[in-house]
């Protein structure tokens, strides 16, 4: 199996990056586990937490709460996810 190695979070230069690494851990979401592989490709992490926050973050966003809730129970189910 592979090993992906997590980003330590001193070591990342972007000011961008690192907050929203920082921010992961302090949450707890996006998983801050999988905020730290993406750090290792800042524009992937740039792209995907840009996105999540459009969609889901600051206020309604531009998707209803309602599709946002069945999309969550779908991902959940689909990687069946105890919590």
């Amino acid at each position: 199996m592979a090993h992906i190695s997590y980003v330590d979070p001193a070591t990342i230069a972007d000011p961008q990056i690192r907050k929203w690494l920082d921010d992961a851990i302090r949450a707890g979401r996006p998983g801050p586990e999988n905020q730290a592989i993406r750090a290792h490709q800042p524009d992937v992490m740039r792209s995907f937490t840009q996105t999540r926050e459009m969609l889901f973050d600051n206020g309604a966003g531009v998707v209803e709460h309602e599709l946002k809730e069945l999309a969550r129970a779908y991902v959940a189910h689909t990687v069946e996810c105890g919590y």
